[in-house]
C-alpha cells in the first residue's frame, strides 16, 4: 500500500477510486489479460462521464485518435512508441495507460546512456551466482522480463538514450515473444497481456536513433504540442492545481491571469511569432515545452505562498521564465531581452511582466 506521505503515488494508485468505476460500468469485450477494454481505457485516459454519472477526470489533454490508435495499438500484438518533442506529455501517457491496461505501470526500464543490457533482459545476483551456480534463485528479472511472465506492460523511458546494441536487446522479445536465458537452458515466454509502451524524442543532444529492425516492431504515434493556447493553459492549469495540491500549498486567487501570460510568453517563443500573427521573433536554443511552463508556475506558487501574500504575481514567475528561456548564456540572452523590448513592452496590461521580467 502507498504511505499517505507519498510525493507521488503511482496513477494505479492515485486514480483507484475511478479505475474501479470506470471497471465496474464496462461491458465491453476486453483483450485477454487486460482490466478494462480498449474504449474504456480511452474514457480513462481522455475523461467523460460514465452511464451512472461518475466523472473520470481527463489524464491527457489532445486530439482523441491519438489515444485511440496508441491503446488500440497495445491491444495488438506491436509495441508502443511514443514520439514527440520534451514535454508532450509522453512518459505521462505511459504511465497511465499501463495503469488502466493492467494495473501496475511500475515495470519501468530508464533509459540512459549508461543503461545495461541486463536493465533490458536479466542479471545475477552475484553472492548466490557465486555459491551456488546459475540458477532460478540467482536470477534477477528486469520489468521487462517480469511484464512477460506476468501478462503485464513494460515501460521503457527514453529510447533513444539508450546504447543502440542495448536496444537492440528488445528485438527477440517483441518478435519472438519470448527471452531466452542460455545459461539455465531455459526461456521466458510472455503470457497474453505482455506488451511494451517506449518513449522517445528526437530533440535533445546524444540521441541513439534505433535500428530499423527495431523500429519495424513498434507502432509510431507522434504526440503533438497543444493545438491552440486555450489547450496549453487548460494542460498547465490542471497541472499545476494538482502539483499544488500535492505539495499542500495554497490555491493563489486569479492565478489564471498568469498562467495566460506565461503560456503567451512560451508558444511565441517556441512559434517564432507572435500569438496576433504580425510580428516575428527569434526563437531560443530550449524546447519551452509544456512540461517548462508547468515548472516554472510550480515554482511561482512556492516564492507566492512562502515569500509574498500568496496571490501569483508576475515577479514570482519573472525567474523561472528567465531561466527556462536563457539557457546559452550568450545567444538566448539577446533573443530574450529582443522580446522583451519588442514585444513585451508595449503590450497591454503587461508592464508589470516587463519590468518583473528585466529585475531578474
Amino acid at each position: 500500500m502507498t504511505s499517505p506521505d507519498v510525493l507521488r503515488p503511482h496513477a494505479e494508485r492515485r486514480h483507484a477510486d475511478e479505475l474501479a468505476a470506470i471497471a465496474a460500468a464496462d461491458d465491453r469485450p476486453r483483450p485477454p489479460g487486460w482490466r478494462l477494454s480498449p474504449r474504456a481505457v480511452a474514457t480513462y485516459v481522455l475523461g467523460g462521464t460514465l452511464p451512472g454519472g461518475a466523472v473520470i477526470s481527463p489524464k491527457y489533454v489532445g486530439p482523441r485518435r491519438v489515444v485511440e490508435v496508441a491503446v488500440a495499438t497495445l491491444a495488438t500484438d506491436r509495441a508502443l512508441l511514443l514520439l514527440g518533442v520534451p514535454g508532450t506529455a509522453k512518459t505521462w501517457l505511459s504511465e497511465h495507460l499501463a495503469a488502466a491496461i493492467c494495473g501496475d505501470s511500475t515495470l519501468l526500464v530508464q533509459g540512459t546512456a549508461g543503461t545495461a543490457e541486463e536493465a533490458i533482459r536479466y542479471g545475477w545476483n552475484y553472492a548466490r551466482l557465486l555459491t551456488e551456480g546459475p540458477s532460478r534463485a540467482a536470477l534477477v528479472p528486469s520489468p521487462v522480463m517480469r511484464a512477460m511472465a506476468e501478462g503485464r506492460l513494460a515501460r521503457v523511458e527514453e529510447l533513444t538514450r539508450i546504447p543502440p546494441d542495448v536496444q537492440d536487446a528488445l528485438i527477440t522479445v517483441l518478435s519472438e515473444k519470448t527471452l531466452p536465458v542460455p545459461e539455465l537452458g531455459e526461456e521466458v515466454q510472455a503470457v497474453r497481456g505482455f506488451n511494451v509502451i517506449a518513449t522517445a524524442n528526437d530533440r535533445d543532444r546524444g540521441v541513439n536513433e534505433p535500428s530499423s529492425a527495431l523500429r519495424r516492431r513498434f507502432n509510431t504515434v507522434v504526440l503533438p504540442l497543444p493545438a491552440t493556447a486555450e489547450e496549453e493553459v487548460e494542460i498547465v492549469s490542471r497541472r499545476v492545481a494538482e502539483i499544488g495540491a500535492s505539495l499542500e500549498l495554497p490555491a493563489p486567487p486569479a492565478a489564471i491571469d498568469e498562467i495566460r501570460r506565461v503560456v503567451t510568453v512560451f508558444r511565441e517563443l517556441r512559434e517564432g511569432v507572435t500569438a496576433d500573427g504580425r510580428t516575428r521573433v527569434k526563437s531560443p536554443s530550449g524546447t519551452l515545452s509544456t512540461a517548462e511552463a508547468i515548472s516554472v508556475l510550480t515554482g511561482g506558487l512556492a516564492l507566492a505562498a512562502h515569500f509574498g501574500d500568496g496571490a501569483l504575481r508576475a515577479a514570482d514567475v519573472a525567474a523561472g521564465i528567465v531561466g527556462a528561456v536563457v539557457r546559452d548564456p550568450v545567444s538566448d540572452r539577446v533573443v530574450w531581452q529582443e522580446y522583451l523590448e519588442t514585444v513585451v513592452r508595449d503590450r497591454d496590461g503587461w508592464r508589470d511582466f516587463y519590468r518583473a521580467c528585466r529585475d531578474a
